[in-house]
């Protein structure tokens, strides 16, 4: 228990921090509301009425997200195996060509649906 406690200490204090900012934002921020504070803010121009709906993105938008959500999986997995390489055997090896056949299929679906293409 004594390992943790740097960790549980960290912790703490992380939710100490978040805690007080929202409160102390509340507390000091400005209570004054108007029309054009509450209105949505589109880079100067005047607001859209917004669809019911609340209007559809487009496919390249997730296709986007989609290939770095891929590469963040990509490098938590490999940075690890290629820091312990060495130790890990055929068993690692094995396992690290699994992975890497597998997260080829996102890689395949996205380049057919031409998420790699950019405009």
């Amino acid at each position: 228990m004594n390992s943790y406690a740097p960790i549980l200490g960290l912790i703490a204090i992380a939710a100490v921090f978040a805690v007080g900012s929202v409160v102390f934002s509340s507390v000091a921020g400005p209570k004054r509301f108007n029309r054009a504070r509450l209105d949505s803010y589109e880079c100067g121009i005047e607001p859209t009425p917004q669809p019911v709906g609340g209007g559809r993105f487009p496919v390249k938008y997730y296709l986007t997200a989609m290939t770095f959500i891929i590469f963040d999986i990509e490098i938590i997995f490999l940075y690890p195996w290629a820091v312990r390489f060495d130790h890990l055997g055929v068993f690692g090896f094995v396992a690290m060509v699994t992975f890497i056949f597998l997260i080829t299929v996102p890689f395949i679906y996205e380049w057919r649906r031409g998420g790699l293409d950019w405009d």
